[in-house]
């Protein structure tokens, strides 16, 4: 199943149902069913499934935070003159996050009158919950701060690295916090003793970053082929060696998508061809063989066996996987 939506594909997610559904560029979330919301006034940066598992939140940069279902869109926040560029929610504890500007913003999906902000001294690139929803981790400059996401007054954790850190992930255990770099780097971070992991020997940026098999390894992009960490033990990647799976000296992987329990993986390349490989056997299966422009958006469901793509030109795709 192919779709051409005429604007970039900000994000591809699975609702609870496994229906694909895709943010854009021109402020609308598209349904695999056909449905079309128009979210946003202007651009939609970023996308998270919604804490219920229905639906699509959104963050634009007309500074709406919108809940989307089918048609219906619902506000969730509004921050007039600011970019809502990341949006995160957990279903365990119902939590939405987002960031604007300097400030990192929590609403409550099950209380309407529940609000937090959370100042910091930089701009906010990136939030994401651990694994329990109690936690927020944000990355800025010089590092990621971690709050607690329903204390009002706090002091954060601050998890130091110079330079600009721009994505986040939290091991599916919460010891390990991972964030990609501006530069051409992975670092991260054991949380519990704030021991230092730093994964550098990236040609590029790491623009994506994926955990599968219950935490054990770490799927990345910014190489010519998927990049994975070994993460088992309380070390984690410490003295290990990533491998690289589907090499391709001609491309480079845009974006990961992993099955959390499973060791399934799949990669979206900025030539425009998407592949999904089972690390038992590391078999390259191409489910988008032909060549286009960059692949911008991917997701895998949880199951493994449905693959989302979106491109920079506004192509998109929904692939079965045997």
């Amino acid at each position: 199943m192919t779709f051409s939506f005429d604007a970039y594909v900000t994000a591809a997610l699975f609702d609870r149902n496994g229906q694909a559904c895709f943010a854009l560029g021109d402020g609308t979330v598209r349904f695999e069913g056909g449905a079309t919301a128009q979210a946003h006034k202007g651009v939609a940066l970023s996308a998270c499934a919604h804490p219920s598992g229905e639906g699509v939140i959104t963050g634009g940069d007309d500074g709406v935070v919108a809940w989307s279902r089918g048609e219906a869109v619902s506000e969730i926040a509004k921050v007039p003159g600011r970019w809502i560029e990341s949006v995160a929610a957990s279903p365990d504890s119902k939590l939405i996050a987002f960031a604007a500007g300097k400030e990192l913003h929590v609403r409550d999906s099950a209380d309407p009158a529940f609000s937090r902000v959370f100042v910091h001294e930089t701009s906010v690139a990136d939030v994401a919950f651990d694994p329990k929803g109690r936690r927020i981790a944000t990355a800025t400059y010089n590092g990621a701060w971690l709050w607690y996401a329903r204390i009002a007054e706090q002091k954060p954790m601050v998890l130091k690295w110079a330079g600009s850190h721009v994505a986040l992930a939290w091991s599916p255990d919460g010891k390990f916090l991972m964030s990609s770099m501006q530069e051409n780097q992975l670092h991260g971070w054991r949380v519990a003793d704030e021991k230092n992991l730093k994964m550098g020997g990236y040609p590029a940026k790491v623009k994506s970053l994926a955990f599968l098999y219950k935490g054990q390894m770490l799927a990345t992009s910014g190489a010519n082929g998927a990049v994975i960490w070994p993460f088992s033990g309380s070390a984690g990647p410490l003295g290990k060696q990533a491998a690289e799976i589907g090499f391709d000296e001609s491309a480079m992987v845009n974006r990961v998508a992993a099955t959390p329990v499973s060791n399934r993986v799949a990669a979206g390349l900025d030539d425009g061809r998407v592949w999904v490989c089972d690390l038992t056997d590391q078999k390259i299966d191409m489910l988008k063989a032909e060549k286009g422009p960059p692949i911008s958006a991917l997701a895998i469901t949880a199951d493994g066996k449905r693959v989302a793509w979106g491109d920079e030109e506004g192509g998109a795709g929904v692939f079965e996987v045997a």
